[in-house]
């Protein structure tokens, strides 16, 4: 066996068990039980696949393979360390980086005609930059809306989705006469301006409040781009890697896009999330009952079953932590303490899981919607902390809003509701909600992190 034949055998067992490593990944995070595992299978399964490609007998000199890890490790190891609360937007930026990557070395393949004689690899070379190039951007923007630097409601104006279908025409009208006419070069940069140009134009549209189903779509979009790459390069992992990240992605669409009661089409083009006049004076207008910590303590004291709901409030509270010392006072009284997770709350899938994971809360105390919906109505206390749309009785009742047909927490049925809340200010949907002038209801007027805190010293006696 030649050295490069014998190189090569190693690459590919190094590919095999890498590939293993993502499918187990994906399967151990599927429950929070596993999840650690998970982490810790992709992560290895990464680092043997960087390895392997860095044995390819293709690379003549690793000088600029070693500035790129430390160029790259320099901005990825601060991103790593950002707060819980900005793990979405980071996440959309990880997007962003990695479509970037696919749309580069798709641009250089091209320049360098390993895919000129193949009308199978032009198409799966367009479709990798078409795919890269809108991601790229899109993911710069959701990412942008999540920090707060875009505005957070649509940004729309008249004929938007005509003008986005056109561009999208374009580019693949553009690819397709490419693969037909590999000699008609100069539509290469047009392809690649109008995906980017489509990815801006493609997410500014989209409201805040579906902000987790967009962020899997581009997951998925990012995932199908690099299995492309994959077959440009001729690299099984990546193929592997991507199809699994694509249909992950997908998948999670698909149950966010349920969990809300719709459609794809109405996420990318519906404009959910612009502010109705009415919210505002609406609230101004109806009166709602408020309560103290010393009260609210007393009431969870008193309490047999608790159902606490997180929400994106208690995320930017960063409250995660006082909420386990809540959980840990009320246990000891003897309380039954659950958390109702509903799919979308927060900014990204699975958020409040991460963030309750932080604080220590045990995960069979985690229950999803479905799960714990039907037991509202033997709580005594739902204590909703910063969660909005998710808990809005309207997606039940009212045809004209937004969230009509959307699947909410029940927290309603509940014997009594308390809302720890800054201000009576709608969520991202921008509807008022019902709930809080419900006669069940208590509103708790405050950030999340203090009021928290002062209830867990009112029933530690300060302790």
């Amino acid at each position: 066996m030649t050295e490069i034949a014998a190189s090569q055998y190693a690459i590919e067992l190094i590919y095999l068990i890498a590939s293993a490593l993502f499918i187990l990944s994906l399967k151990w995070m599927s429950s929070p039980s596993t999840a650690r595992h998970g982490i810790l299978a992709g992560e290895i399964g990464m680092v043997l696949a960087i390895g392997g490609t860095l044995l390819h007998h293709g690379i003549v000199d690793y000088k600029w393979i070693a500035v790129g890890l430390v160029l790259g490790s320099g901005i990825g190891v601060p991103l790593g360390m950002v707060q819980m609360t900005a793990v979405p937007q980071r996440t959309a930026l990880s997007h962003a980086f990695g479509a970037l990557c696919v749309t580069l070395v798709g641009t250089a393949e091209f320049y360098l005609g390993t895919q000129s004689g193949s009308k199978f690899g032009m198409s799966v070379l367009s479709m990798e930059v078409i795919l890269g190039g809108l991601t790229f951007t899109g993911s710069l923007m959701a990412a942008g809306k999540l920090q707060e630097i875009l505005p957070q409601r649509p940004i729309t104006y008249k004929g938007q989705n005509f003008v986005n279908f056109i561009l999208f025409g374009c580019a693949v009208g553009s690819a397709v006469y490419l693969v037909l006419h590999p000699e008609a070069k100069f539509l290469f940069p047009i392809i690649v301006g109008i995906s980017v140009i489509f990815g801006v134009l493609l997410i500014i549209p989209i409201g805040g409040a579906d902000m987790p189903t967009v962020i899997s779509l581009l997951n998925s979009y990012a995932g199908l781009s690099a299995a492309a790459m994959g077959f440009v390069l001729d690299n099984k992992l990546l193929i592997i890697a991507g199809a699994l990240d694509g249909s992950s992605g997908f998948i999670l669409s698909v149950i966010m896009s349920k969990a809300m009661n719709r459609s794809f089409t109405n996420v990318l083009f519906g404009a959910f999330g612009q502010v109705q006049p009415s919210a505002a004076a609406g609230a101004e207008a109806k009166p709602v009952k408020s309560a103290t910590p010393e009260e609210a303590a007393a009431i969870l004291s008193a309490a047999n079953k608790v159902v606490i709901v997180p929400g994106y409030g208690m995320a930017v509270a960063q409250a995660q932590h006082k909420v386990r010392e809540l959980y840990d006072a009320l246990t000891k009284k003897g309380v039954d303490v659950r958390f109702a997770i509903h799919p979308v709350a927060g900014r990204m899938p699975g958020h409040m899981n991460v963030l309750l994971a932080e604080a220590d809360i045990p995960y069979d105390r985690l229950i999803e919607m479905d799960e714990i919906n039907g037991d509202f109505p033997q709580t005594d206390v739902a204590l909703v902390i910063g969660a909005n749309d998710v808990t809005n009785p309207a997606a039940r009742t009212d045809q004209s809003s937004p969230i009509f047909g959307m699947p909410i927490l029940d927290v309603d049925k509940a014997h009594t509701v308390m809302v720890i809340k800054r201000s009576m200010n709608p969520g991202f949907a921008g509807i008022d909600n019902p709930l809080y002038y419900l006669d069940n209801t208590l509103m708790l007027f405050g950030d999340a992190k203090q009021f928290v805190g002062a209830i867990v010293r009112e029933l530690t006696g300060g302790h």
